[in-house]
């Protein structure tokens, strides 16, 4: 098959007059051209038919997320396509195979290139658009609570931002493997669907989620905690883990820095971490997704777990694409299709 040398990409061009994009100043999203990248050794080009939005992607845009070295400053950190063509070594994977990938970055493109350990098929009865919203939260969700975090059938699972693309799916895992969520979301509506999809939900606008969790949980508290907030939870995620609970960061909304009773730590001899997926290296992204292959993709298949994707955009509306997933009302995934 012939490629072309040239194709449309994203870019995060800081706006006229600043050196470089801030959160009061974010990046203007321009649709560029840009040269097709060729498949080093044991790498894959794909044909990207549709890459999913994740808030690493607006940060980066407001630059508050660096680019890992050696990765592509093109957004985008998962993709489903079809394979385009192989790099030199590259034997599990034929030209038209259907696959998506986990990405550091390069997804908001035609193409993109990208080691062939971080690419995984296409889960059954999937399209590209919902296999583009899958594969990095469902990462996400088995790298921190199912491998990090050690859960067990029967584990307590605080969620934080559980009506979000991360939430949706980590409410849906815990669930289908046998253990009991608990999410938390910012409105009633959200918190009506986070109990439709299986969890015990709690409205933090109006609720104490500390004594909610206490309630729920019969004052066992929770095993783990995964949290895209940080900063201003701190103290009340201690004093709702449970004895030798396991507390994984992942995300700061709430800020980085919070208080923290490091007594109280000790005394129910906690773990507390945290995690970025983006910087991880290929051989550790392959060992993430041989997981998810493995576990999560037959859950999807048997539509145990369904990926729940909120919408879908032309690559050209990412602009458009942005304003949606930063909604309030926005439940599931935001996917860009090309």
């Amino acid at each position: 098959m012939s490629l072309p040398s040239q194709m449309q990409a994203i870019r995060f061009i800081p706006q006229a007059g600043t050196e470089k994009a801030t959160k009061d100043a974010p990046a203007d999203i321009q649709m560029m051209e840009h040269e097709v990248p060729t498949p080093l050794a044991g790498e894959v080009l794909i044909k990207v038919e549709a890459a999913g939005i994740n808030n690493a992607d607006l940060l980066q845009r407001s630059g508050g997320y660096n680019v890992p070295e050696g990765a592509s400053d093109i957004p985008g950190l998962e993709v489903a396509g079809k394979i385009a063509a192989l790099g030199e070594g590259v034997t599990a994977w034929d030209v038209d195979d259907r696959v998506c990938a986990l990405l550091a970055g390069g997804g908001y493109a035609e193409y993109v290139a990208v080691d062939a350990r971080q690419v995984v098929p296409v889960p059954e009865q999937l399209d590209v658009t919902e296999a583009a919203g899958i594969v990095e939260t469902a990462a996400t969700v088995w790298f921190n609570v199912f491998m990090t975090a050690q859960f067990q059938p029967g584990d307590w699972v605080l969620i934080h931002g559980g009506a979000g693309g991360i939430g949706t799916t980590a409410i849906q895992m815990v669930k289908a493997m046998g253990g009991k969520p608990i999410a938390t979301a910012g409105s009633d509506a959200k918190v009506e669907y986070t109990e439709f999809l299986g969890a015990h939900g709690i409205n933090y606008r109006t609720e104490n989620f500390v004594d909610r969790v206490h309630e729920i949980t019969d004052g066992h508290g929770v095993d783990i905690i995964l949290d895209i907030i940080a900063g201003h939870y701190a103290d009340d995620n201690m004093k709702v883990l449970a004895h030798r609970g396991r507390w994984v960061v992942i995300g700061t909304q709430g800020g980085i820095k919070g208080e923290v009773n490091f007594l109280r730590m000790m005394a129910k001899q906690a773990v507390l971490t945290g995690n970025l997926l983006r910087p991880r290296t290929a051989a550790e992204k392959g060992e993430i997704l041989a997981g998810v292959v493995e576990h999560i993709w037959p859950l999807l298949a048997d539509g145990s777990i369904d990926p729940l994707i909120a919408q879908s955009f032309p690559l050209a509306e990412t602009a458009a694409a942005y304003e949606r997933f930063s909604e309030s009302d926005r439940v599931g995934k935001i996917v860009l299709t090309m």
